[in-house]
């Protein structure tokens, strides 16, 4: 009971992350740093110091009597996160959501499951290494995922490149108005990498959760109070990064532009923001249930992408295709998923 209450608030996590980038494109008249920051606002800062308030007893109180170095990794790893979110946007923006977040979590995945193992291999002596996963059943699995994973994304690039060479420029904007398959690999890449800190940024933190629980929270929602410090940190990269690019593309205006929508502007990216957080919020709620392991994360990925696939299909971002493109990316939609599942049961083996 308790695995199947944990999948479901992870469906309903993925199906929030899934679905978050959709009243972003209701926004008119603003560049992207605008309404990226002003829905990052409710996303790392309001919403998860609400929700942190609402569920857990003196929750500063436990931040406070934290240690330093405890908040120090997990507002660090928190930063090196909010990269991946930074570029996961970034994704977004240039290759659609479709394909934008198949390629991104797809690495997020593999990267998560890699590199535990890599890093307690070469600093510290921790018996469960990467070398160890080259001897075990479920080690094997895990690679054998990641493999799989890898395959997938080359597929999904490959319907992109086809997708690229079949519509024309006003075609792809039709549907995703900044389409740019080069730009859009790259940081869906490093995306995948950075975005995996999360996983180990709520493991660092994992006393405050501790403290929480003792401090009368419910169990489900202990890592609320993890999550206020580690979007702190994410909060810290996307505020400098859309600071630098409204000076440099001369945008600040877009916040009081009379002639935007301005009231809706703020409305729905105020509801992109908040939703974006509800993934997590249901994570945490779902983690309560599965544990922080690999089996958690992965349930999470795998979720995001077939929600992201559906409002991709939805939005019609691969209209006009020939029905081998079309063929393509569903393929590397599917090789994804199949790694996300070999991934959680191989991780599930080693637990």
């Amino acid at each position: 009971m308790l695995a199947i209450l944990g999948i479901f608030f992870h469906f309903i996590g993925g199906f929030a992350s899934g679905s978050f980038y959709i009243p972003y494109k209701k926004v008119k008249g603003w560049n992207w740093e605008s309404y990226w920051i002003v829905g990052g606002m409710f996303s790392w800062l309001i919403v998860p110091f609400v929700a942190a308030w609402l569920t857990v007893p003196d929750f500063m109180g436990i931040i406070r009597s934290t240690g330093g170095g405890t908040l120090f990794w997990t507002y660090f790893l928190g930063v090196l996160w909010g990269i991946g979110g930074l570029t996961f946007g970034l994704s977004m923006r240039y290759l659609g959501m479709s394909l934008g977040m198949a390629v991104a979590l797809g690495f997020c995945s593999a990267f998560g499951a890699l590199i535990p193992p890599i890093y307690r291999g070469l600093v510290t002596d921790s018996p469960n290494n990467f070398m160890a996963m080259l001897h075990s059943t479920g080690g094997l699995f895990v690679l054998l995922g990641v493999v799989v994973c890898l395959l997938g994304i080359a597929i999904s690039g490959k319907a992109g490149m086809r997708k690229e060479k079949e519509l024309s420029s006003e075609a792809q904007k039709a549907s995703i108005q900044e389409f740019d398959l080069k730009k859009g690999l790259v940081v869906a890449i490093v995306s995948g990498i950075l975005s995996a800190c999360m996983s180990f940024a709520i493991s660092a933190g994992e006393s405050m959760g501790e403290a929480a629980v003792q401090n009368n929270a419910n169990p489900l929602f202990r890592n609320n109070v993890i999550f206020v410090v580690i979007m702190l940190g994410g909060l810290t990269t996307n505020f400098i990064w859309c600071m630098v690019l409204n000076v440099r593309n001369r945008s600040f205006r877009d916040y009081a532009n009379p002639q935007t929508p301005l009231l809706k502007n703020y409305f729905f990216a105020a509801i992109a923001g908040t939703t974006w957080f509800l993934q997590f919020f249901f994570y945490g709620m779902g983690e309560s249930k599965l544990g922080n392991g690999a089996s958690s994360w992965i349930l999470h990925m795998a979720f995001i992408i077939l929600i992201s696939s559906m409002w991709g299909f939805t939005l019609k971002e691969w209209k006009g295709v020939s029905k081998k493109t079309y063929r393509t990316i569903l393929a590397g939609l599917a090789m994804i998923i199949l790694s996300v599942v070999l991934v959680g049961y191989g991780s599930s083996l080693n637990h």
